[in-house]
């Protein structure tokens, strides 16, 4: 709906916005405007509480405007924004999942029993452990720069999903990507390798958004818009060339598949799960591959479904190399944080057959496996902040050994959630890969499955690996500690389990709200 007002000689459109349909990204954004006011103008004393309480109400806030226009909205949804925003049931969804695992990343980013003083830091000349250091954590607390960037990267991820069109994508990817970046070094331990994983992430998300962004010149210069259902339109009623559709839409995927840590477009995921801050780590790898995910689906749904049988077989070859890279070279790794990136490459993989499937079962499988691997990721990483050394955190595998004899409360926390990963039953994990490959089966992609199903065992190896070290190994004696958390990273982890149990004993209503309805353009 538009209104025409009258401006000298011609005529303007003026969008007519639908403000409850965008207002939990509104809140979100504007939040992450007060939030940076917050951090000119207040007093150092007084900006931890602040942004905490900032960022918690308005990640709780804003869940609680979708709950109610969930209750109340067309079941077909809305566009906005001229078309750009397009609030359907499949971003609605979305916007549920990404707002629930902010939740449990800005209680485990806010945490500051772990670490005393917490885990990140502004000023990168200030070595760790120096007079300076231990000054500034006693007078000022908390660095509170990153809970802004946390709001803003957030704010992003939700348009990013929600993106109509590829020009309000790029920008959402923008606002998504550039926060994380940052975050990214901010750890105050480990800072040299915290930085590199910052600067190896900006470089190398630099060039996959120039991919991305010549993908849509050469989409524009084929359909002559950057609005999908107009793509969509074009491919399919259209004698212009095919190679400017397919080369577009191949440098646009080479950007998406990027921010969802989609071998072979993986190599930035290792380094920056190890070196960034672990909540960074945990809110990265939770929230960004759902908000990549959600892009991708909405963008081969909409803009490229009838194309399908040209594209289809490329990323087959996608998923199977990303499965291969993340189950086969995570057996080789020693560090706890890198095998977990491996795991979301596999991972990765095993979405990408959901959402090859272009049915309806194939898209509420793969919301619904967003929603369980971004809790189980979350706890994870949450659990790994707790065993710590006099260097930080103890994140070699040898580290924990006989962890179980330590602390047999963690060790069997870490254990089911490494089984949910896995895909073991009576966890999310498991409804999760079988809904996906279900969809896929019928959709007649059982040599896919069949490959899926292969490295997921091979996976469960590295997963079980670390179960048997835990529980039968012997602990050594100047080995790590296990730090009792803090009433916000319990409470983060508590979160992550009981979801992760949820899903996998009752997973119904999750299923029928991703299965509600499909994408409106």
């Amino acid at each position: 709906m538009q209104v025409v007002a009258q401006q000298g000689q011609g005529l303007i459109a003026t969008p007519q916005i639908e403000y409850a349909a965008v207002l939990p990204v509104l809140i979100v954004l504007g939040a992450g405007c007060l939030s940076v006011l917050f951090e000119a103008f207040l007093p150092k004393h007084m900006r931890w509480p602040a942004q905490v309480v900032l960022s918690l109400l308005a990640v709780v806030a804003a869940g609680i405007s979708l709950v109610v226009y969930v209750t109340k909205s067309p079941k077909a949804g809305v566009t906005t924004f001229l078309g750009a925003i397009s609030v359907d049931k499949p971003a609605l969804f979305l916007w549920g999942t990404l707002l629930a695992l902010a939740l449990g990343a800005v209680l485990l980013i806010a945490d500051r029993s772990v670490e005393p003083g917490g885990a990140f830091v502004a000023q990168a000349s200030i070595r760790p452990g120096t007079f300076q250091d231990r000054a500034q954590v006693g007078s000022t607390g908390m660095q509170t720069e990153v809970f802004p960037l946390t709001l803003f990267a957030l704010g992003g991820m939700m348009t990013f999903c929600a993106a109509n069109d590829l020009l309000t994508m790029f920008i959402a990817l923008e606002v998504l990507s550039l926060p994380l970046y940052l975050m990214c070094g901010l750890a105050r331990r480990r800072r040299l390798l915290s930085q590199e994983s910052a600067v190896k992430y900006f470089l190398l998300g630099a060039f996959s958004s120039a991919f991305f962004l010549y993908g849509v010149a050469l989409l524009y210069g084929y359909a002559n818009s950057v609005k999908l259902a107009d793509i969509a339109h074009a491919a399919a009623g259209s004698d212009r060339s095919d190679a400017l559709l397919f080369i577009g839409m191949g440098l646009l995927m080479v950007g998406l598949l990027f921010k969802g840590s989609v071998g072979p477009f993986h190599t930035w995921t290792p380094d920056v799960y190890q070196g960034a801050p672990t909540p960074v780590t945990a809110f990265m790898a939770a929230c960004t591959k759902v908000a990549a995910f959600g892009g991708i689906l909405r963008v081969l749904t909409v803009g490229f479904e009838s194309t399908s049988w040209e594209w289809r077989g490329v990323l087959w070859a996608v998923a199977i190399v990303s499965m291969v890279i993340g189950a086969v070279l995570g057996l080789t790794q020693t560090d706890v944080k890198r095998m977990i990136a491996y795991s979301s490459i596999a991972h990765a993989g095993f979405l990408l057959v959901g959402t090859i499937a272009m049915t309806d079962q194939g898209l509420s499988g793969t919301l619904f496996y967003l929603l369980a691997y971004g809790f189980t990721t979350l706890a994870a990483f949450g659990v790994v902040t707790l065993v710590r050394d006099s260097s930080g955190e103890a994140t070699h595998l040898s580290a924990w050994a006989g962890l179980a004899k330590r602390s047999p409360v963690l060790a069997g926390v870490f254990t089911f959630l490494l089984l949910a990963l896995a895909g073991i039953p009576l966890t999310s994990g498991f409804v999760g890969k079988f809904v996906v490959f279900s969809a896929a089966l019928r959709d007649g992609m059982a040599p896919l499955v069949v490959i899926a199903l292969v490295f997921s065992a091979v996976a469960a190896f590295f997963y079980l690996r670390v179960v048997v070290l835990m529980y039968f190994s012997q602990p050594a004696p100047d080995g790590p500690t296990v730090t009792v958390p803090g009433a916000f990273t319990t409470t983060a982890i508590t979160l992550g389990v009981l979801i992760t149990l949820l899903l996998g004993v009752a997973p119904s209503f999750a299923l029928d709200w991703a299965g509600a309805g499909s994408f409106a353009f």
